[in-house]
């Protein structure tokens, strides 16, 4: 159906645009993960026929779990080894607006003999976490969540944000396991990673003391068009000094890590201020991110779209933001 090709295009394009972007990094999970991410956007995977769509009265879709794969849709995934298996990773993707939660339907995996299979709490790759550390509401241990230590009373795994992962090693050929995967709405998205090469966005923060980021994985105009900080309503500009001392801003990064802690400050938005509101930001990662000091419903609105080559060739010229293209 047209509704079908038009979903499985844009998961096309969501996948190729990861290819561009993150073709020289390795996934790494304790150091045994070491799989190529390019290699894996050249796979099989762009050739999957979407599933039916919600809502028609088709049973779950299902299909077999890749020992490294990536999944944006609601459906029954299956992994069977037909050999060990010791490094292998999925990497879950919903709407910014949404959560994932994962629910394990049945395991045969022999724990006390090294078998795992882990749920982290965002995304890792290269050894750097989205969200960082910072930016996430659970400590860091709490984040890995290991059936094998589980407990036969719980059976899902529900994550704080539109980005999840699953880890597994499977030392036994035979041995599989089955899992469920299910979105759900969250009404106060806090950090997100972006699907689509443009888009806009609105950000709030409801008096809540916390720090909340939006990760778009290409190079990108950027328009802050609106925001509102505690008891200042502006039209943002270029920054004055003083953000640092606020406890409410908004800040654009680049670079290319995807830590947000390892990027570069690019401006900080605090209050009234002169300059130009429309920024090209050349870096393989462009994040806006709202520090909140919780006394505040705070807002920030803003629009993208990914930038030409030419642009790119432009910027690279003269010398714009060239750390995007030493880092």
């Amino acid at each position: 159906s047209n509704v079908s090709i038009s979903k499985f295009s844009k998961q096309l394009r969501v996948l190729l645009l990861f290819k561009n972007i993150l073709k020289e990094m390795k996934i790494c999970y304790i150091s045994t993960l070491n799989h190529d991410f390019y290699s894996f956007l050249n796979s099989e995977l762009k050739r999957e026929t979407s599933p039916q769509e919600e809502g028609q009265g088709e049973e779950l879709y299902r299909r077999p779990l890749r020992c490294l794969d990536m999944v944006a849709v609601d459906g029954q995934f299956t992994f069977t080894a037909d050999r060990p298996q010791l490094s292998c990773a999925a990497f879950l993707l919903a709407e910014p607006d949404q959560v994932i939660e994962v629910e394990y339907d049945s395991v045969d995996i022999d724990c006390r003999g090294g078998d795992f299979i882990t749920v982290f709490d965002g995304w890792v790759m290269k050894g750097e976490k989205f969200p960082s550390s910072q930016d996430h509401p659970l400590p860091l241990h709490e984040r890995y969540v290991n059936y094998c230590s589980m407990g036969s009373l719980r059976t899902t795994v529900r994550s704080n944000q539109n980005v999840a992962m699953v880890f597994f090693r499977v030392h036994n050929a035979g041995s599989s396991f089955t899992l469920t995967l299910r979105k759900h709405v969250n009404p106060f998205p806090c950090n997100v990673m972006s699907q689509t090469p443009e888009g806009s966005y609105t950000m709030v923060i409801p008096q809540q003391h916390r720090n909340c980021s939006f990760s778009i994985v290409y190079p990108v105009a950027i328009d802050i068009s609106e925001f509102s900080l505690g008891r200042f309503n502006n039209v943002p500009k270029r920054s004055m000094p003083g953000c640092a001392d606020s406890g409410d801003l908004v800040q654009l990064l680049g670079g290319n890590s995807l830590d947000t802690m390892k990027l570069v400050p690019i401006t900080d938005v605090c209050v009234s201020f002169t300059g130009p509101t429309h920024m090209k930001v050349a870096c393989d990662n462009t994040v806006v991110r709202m520090v909140s000091s919780g006394t505040f419903v705070n807002r920030v609105s803003f629009s993208y779209r990914m930038l030409d080559r030419h642009e790119l060739q432009n910027i690279k010229l003269n010398n714009v933001e060239d750390f995007c293209f030493n880092n």
